[in-house]
């Protein structure tokens, strides 16, 4: 990217509670000529089975993201400056019909992409990891998908419906666009409906670690065996907000007790640091449950981590 031409976040004396409503404060994607990293938000949340209201998450993740400053100590970057980072703003999709909601973000993400940015999606419910991976696909083929949820997203139809978000993970699978052998789940806990469950999950292409290991083992130990598990393929970061205990994350639409820290989260992150991340969704946020912005200023940090990571990469 050319520096004269390169908009980084504004320094204009304005306070950050007056500050403009992108992602921290982020250009406009038309205010540049291009950017490596796109910031979009997708608000659909019509393929969620208990609480609703994820489909205004992009809204209130930006909100919560306006007191991000531009200098990251514990990733030593200043993520901004290193990359043009721009926000595009919210993706038009229809709530009423799924399977055209898929498409439909699948077509503009495709589009977003094309020009080799990459996207850090603000959602919505989990069904848009799917059409999000296979705009991936369409550039990288197979990749790791680091999945970060307290639930697998491995299930099958749900009420007679294929795109849900219990499932873009295993239609994923189905489809070829997941690497089987470096691919994991990462805070799995609460009850499921039967042990067989666990047995698809694995021949789907997943590992698993639960959040009660994070509460017995090392943080470091975990980490090693999250690095070991994707490698060096290109890897997809999917985070459902509610990996975190709801003491840190209660704005979600189905919420699991005994989660874990956003302290812990942050780190597995932060140890992504090295790994070619081609894309990455932070999903789940409902602001209808949130308090004091609790669920928000954790989800605006993860994609800041999420930037961070991709800034000190380079382009893939």
């Amino acid at each position: 990217m050319d520096d004269a031409r390169h908009i980084v976040a504004p320094d204009d004396g304005m306070p950050t509670f007056a500050a403009p409503t992108t992602f921290a404060r982020v250009p406009r994607l038309d205010q540049v000529p291009g950017a490596d990293i796109t910031i979009v938000g997708v608000p659909f949340d019509s393929g969620v089975g208990h609480r609703p209201g994820a489909r205004f998450g992009p809204g209130h993740i930006r909100s919560a993201s306006r007191l991000l400053r531009a200098y990251n100590p514990a990733a030593d970057v200043s993520p901004f400056a290193a990359v043009q980072v721009a926000d595009a703003g919210d993706l038009p999709i229809g709530p009423f019909d799924i399977p055209l909601a898929v498409q439909q973000i699948q077509e503009q993400a495709i589009s977003l992409r094309r020009n080799g940015s990459r996207l850090v999606t603000l959602g919505g419910d989990h069904t848009v990891a799917l059409p999000l991976l296979r705009a991936v696909h369409a550039d990288h083929g197979p990749v790791a998908v680091l999945h970060f949820d307290a639930h697998l997203d491995t299930w099958d139809t749900y009420f007679g419906a294929t795109y849900w978000h219990g499932s873009p993970f295993r239609r994923a699978s189905e489809e070829g666009l997941i690497d089987h052998d470096a691919s994991m789940h990462v805070g799995i806990r609460g009850p499921i409906s039967c042990p067989e469950d666990l047995v698809d999950d694995g021949n789907l292409g997943f590992r698993i670690l639960t959040s009660r290991q994070f509460a017995r083992e090392s943080l470091d130990s975990l980490i090693e065996r999250v690095l070991a598990r994707i490698g060096d393929r290109p890897v997809y970061v999917s985070i459902d907000v509610d990996v975190l205990d709801p003491a840190h994350a209660p704005g979600t639409g189905t919420p699991e007790a005994g989660g874990l820290t956003s302290r812990e989260l942050l780190e597995v992150v932060r140890a992504l640091d090295g790994r070619t991340v081609v894309g990455a969704d932070v999903v789940e946020v409902a602001p209808a449950y949130d308090h004091a912005e609790l669920t928000g200023i954790a989800a605006s940090h993860l994609v800041y981590e999420l930037i961070s990571v991709m800034a000190r990469s380079g382009t893939p």
